[in-house]
């Protein structure tokens, strides 16, 4: 496996090569709307992993993929419906065909370019809503000439519908944010429990390289370290209902211990919404009250989260 985790923050993201055909974008430090793309190029087709928030990177990620696949990108997979992975489908579209879960493609019409406006100065650019045109709902697999590509539904997770892209002949796994690497994982949209599962099966295909959806390029440690947060997060939940305490107070009270330099903690308060919803009875991946969550994550960092894209 190739590291990329050597990145500098300061420098122009590029693609970098993990496996045979198969290349990483990874933007650090992956704080918020920073996350990571992929690229895979095989004998007669490519298959691009996810896009980015801005204009400014999503150029950047376009010109990229022009310098290893000059004709241009065939496919582009959206992981889940989120803008820093899907804003950039403009850059792509109409040469290339977008492809994610029919969640997915839903969950992106309704939320628009709403990301947006959580950090109006942010220079976002030009990136008009580009909604997938191939869905489907358990997996699909491209083949790109001598690589198998295989698109699988794993959700809920992060989101209601997340998908992952397994590589078995690379043994290269791209995890969109089901999966983190030095960064607070964030599951208010979708599932503890559902993630649980997720990462349970993601384990089971024995990645050598895993690629998550934000931070620095691992192997399959990056699937253990994300399981352990999101269990320690299941038990401060189980504590605060316990003693009568909501999700902020929970939070604030917390020892974060061996996850303490995490990037962008205040999220701890989103997944704890989403661990008393689901101890109280709420199904994985239904709808929860997002604005809110994010307004005691706001209380709970002292102000706004820097988002840097």
């Amino acid at each position: 496996m190739t590291a990329v985790s050597d990145v500098s923050a300061t420098a122009p993201p590029s693609l970098r090569p993990v496996a045979d055909g198969v290349y990483a974008f990874v933007q650090p430090d992956g704080g918020w709307c920073l996350n990571n793309a992929g690229l895979v190029v095989g004998s007669e087709r490519s298959v691009l992993v996810d896009t980015a928030a801005t204009e400014a990177r999503a150029r950047r990620l376009r010109e990229e993929t022009e310098r290893l696949a000059p004709a241009g990108v065939d496919f582009v997979v959206n992981t889940h419906f989120h803008g820093d992975h899907t804003f950039g489908n403009g850059q792509f579209a109409p040469r290339s065909v977008i492809v994610a879960h029919e969640g997915c493609r839903s969950d992106s019409a309704e939320a628009g370019l709403g990301l947006r406006n959580l950090w109006p100065d942010v220079e976002w650019g030009e990136t008009p809503l580009v909604l997938p045109s191939l869905t489907f709902r358990d997996s699909l697999t491209v083949h790109a000439g001598d690589v198998r590509v295989e698109l699988l539904s794993v959700g809920p997770a992060h989101t209601p519908d997340d998908v992952v892209v397994w590589i078995p002949e690379r043994s290269v796994l791209f995890t969109g944010d089901v999966v983190w690497s030095g960064v607070t994982p964030y599951v208010l949209m979708g599932s503890i429990t559902g993630s649980l599962r997720a990462l349970a099966r993601l384990r089971e295909l024995g990645a050598a390289t895993v690629v998550p959806g934000h931070g620095p390029v691992g192997g399959g440690e990056l699937i253990d370290e994300t399981e352990a947060y999101l269990r320690w997060v299941q038990l401060l939940a189980e504590e605060g209902l316990r003693r009568g305490i909501g999700p902020l107070r929970a939070a604030e009270e917390a020892d974060p211990g061996e996850f303490a330099g995490l990037v962008d903690s205040e999220r701890l308060v989103g997944n704890l919404h989403r661990a008393y919803a689901e101890l109280e009875g709420l199904a994985p991946g239904a709808r929860i009250d997002v604005l809110a969550s994010f307004k005691e994550m706001v209380a709970y960092h002292g102000g706004l989260p820097a988002c840097h894209a």
